[in-house]
């Protein structure tokens, strides 16, 4: 696949601001062109030069290194020349203006990576990981897309299709050859292969959905009726008082969120309204924003207040709860024990503690919940693009196996046909310009 367009791009790589050094990235087929023209001087592939940087009438901007990456030995594919100027708000608009001045145009958002995607040096996962590692939450997304990066990714879509390649052409020898003795038990082999091929997906698509917070940080939902100390857990957590402490119930009546950093992970905290028979309208859609907020969240902690008896309010949060044990993990939290213990839960197992005193139970609790979400060595897919073509292809699994089973090989085929164009579209998608362009789009300028 090649370029269409055969201009030369420039953009600041680096963020700006005060700083020892900023990258100003050229890519296309006039990039050493350029380089020569603002440094008068030639430069080496693969080498660092110290050189002068001048504008097109000789004016001195900076002194820097440039390295060139002769083409097809490049990020890009294409001719790339990187300054290394001096850092600042000034010195990189003032080698990028002059860049532009010698013949090159501002890169669009994401098209140096583009531009790598189309001449085959990355495939779509591998620069979806790029986009995703520059954003990383934690040092475990890190790792992950580290490892997506260098390939993994593309090695288990590949894996997939070679094996519904090989289930295919199990498929064109009976219906080319349906005369010739195959061996008898050829449908129930494609059966068990489909199996196998459909649990692995399914578990991807599970543990993936799971594990959604270590690429864009953690959700925690604090739910409980009103006065249970939701929004004082939210100020211990923060350090400050973030949220307004009242005796007066439905004090909070919205919710407030907070982004706090537990261990190495980005953790954002979601205070409740609290939940009970609603008073008044704004109330009412305080306590539907709770329950969505519980949908959306990655862990639940559900407060109550340990000094009194648990009554009917406490026992809708329990039904509530209950209803998403088997989905999230639920801290269950019995608070203001400094006041006397006397409330009784049973079948949870609960921290009790006073959030205005000490909250480092509830903080271990939750660093092992969150190691145990970073603890594998799973395939994760990391957008949504790539959740879907995996759930598209295990529709098309599906569709598959009546087919199969009313002896309809070329209906089976065609199902298996369409599996292959799915799950082939995590790497390479056979997309047009117009939907890439906006793939693309959403990356950082410069990269």
């Amino acid at each position: 696949m090649s370029l269409e367009k055969t201009d030369t791009i420039a953009a600041i790589a680096t963020p700006l601001g005060v700083g020892s050094i900023a990258i100003v990235r050229v890519s296309g087929p006039e990039a050493l062109t350029i380089a020569k023209k603002l440094t008068k001087k030639d430069l080496f592939p693969r080498k660092a030069h110290l050189r002068s940087i001048y504008t097109l009438d000789n004016t001195l901007i900076d002194q820097g290194i440039l390295i060139y990456f002769q083409a097809p030995y490049s990020f890009t594919g294409e001719d790339i020349v990187e300054f290394q100027c001096h850092g600042g708000v000034v010195v990189a608009k003032m080698v990028l203006d002059a860049v532009f001045e010698a013949g090159a145009r501002l890169a669009e958002p994401g098209e140096f990576s583009k531009r790598a995607f189309i001449n085959g040096k990355i495939d779509l996962s591998e620069a979806e990981a790029i986009a995703k590692i520059i954003e990383a939450k934690s040092e475990d997304a890190a790792k992950i897309l580290a490892r997506q990066l260098k390939g993994e990714l593309k090695e288990f879509v590949e894996d997939i299709r070679q094996k519904l390649i090989r289930i295919l052409a199990y498929v064109e020898v009976n219906i080319d050859y349906a005369e010739e003795d195959l061996p008898q038990d050829l449908q129930e082999q494609m059966v068990e292969q489909l199996h196998e091929i459909q649990k692995l997906l399914a578990n991807t698509v599970a543990s993936s959905k799971r594990r959604e917070g270590l690429i864009d940080g953690f959700k925690v939902a604090i739910v409980g009726k009103p006065n249970t100390g939701k929004s004082s857990l939210l100020n211990a957590l923060l350090s400050y008082e973030r949220a307004i402490v009242s005796d007066i119930a439905g004090t909070t009546r919205d919710t407030i969120e907070e982004s706090v950093r537990i261990g190495s992970h980005l953790v954002r905290f979601v205070d409740t309204a609290g939940i009970r028979e609603a008073k008044d309208e704004i109330e009412k859609i305080g306590i539907e924003r709770s329950i969505a907020a519980i949908e959306e969240s990655d862990i639940v902690i559900a407060m109550f207040d340990a000094s009194k008896p648990l009554d009917d309010e406490d026992e809708k949060i329990l039904k509530l709860i209950e209803e998403y044990r088997e989905k999230k993990d639920i801290i269950v939290v019995l608070n203001k024990v400094d006041r006397g213990a006397v409330a009784q839960l049973e079948g949870w197992p609960a921290l009790r503690l006073s959030v205005k005193e000490d909250i480092s139970a509830l903080i271990e609790r939750l660093q092992e919940i969150l190691a145990n979400y970073a603890n594998t060595e799973e395939i994760l897919l990391i957008s949504k693009r790539q959740i879907d073509a995996v759930q598209n292809t295990l529709q098309e699994i599906e569709a598959a196996f009546s087919p199969l089973q009313m002896g309809e090989l070329e209906i089976f085929a065609f199902h298996i046909n369409e599996a292959l164009r799915y799950i082939g579209s995590i790497t390479r998608p056979m997309e047009s310009s117009e939907l890439l362009d906006k793939m693309f789009g959403e990356f950082c300028l410069g990269k």
